[in-house]
């Protein structure tokens, strides 16, 4: 299947979008207390989820060569494996330790 010039733009901007929204996310969780952080993690987490479906869909469509997909893939799954334990560091925080009433 060969994906319209059209479409390949409009997913393009979803991308560019979703690495926006992304941003806006970690900025927000970086200046919030303990407590508030985590949906904006979550958030950037899904954001990201979704980005990577996204940039398979144009690799899969051959309107992303090899390389570029390769080198944003690496990149994205760092961002990733970050959020996932910035979101891990904040709950252990979160919850009651052993112990306490």
């Amino acid at each position: 299947m060969l994906v319209r010039k059209t479409h390949r733009h409009s997913l393009g901007q979803r991308i560019d979008a979703f690495f926006i929204e992304i941003m806006e996310a970690i900025a927000v969780a970086s200046f919030l207390s303990r407590e508030e952080k985590l949906p904006y993690i979550r958030l950037a987490m899904r954001k990201t989820d979704a980005l990577k479906i996204l940039l398979m869909v144009l690799w899969e469509t051959k309107s992303l060569d090899n390389k570029k997909y390769a080198a944003l893939s690496i990149k994205i799954i760092e961002i990733g494996k970050m959020l996932g334990g910035w979101s891990g560091q904040i709950q252990k925080q979160n919850s009651p330790k052993t112990g306490e009433k």
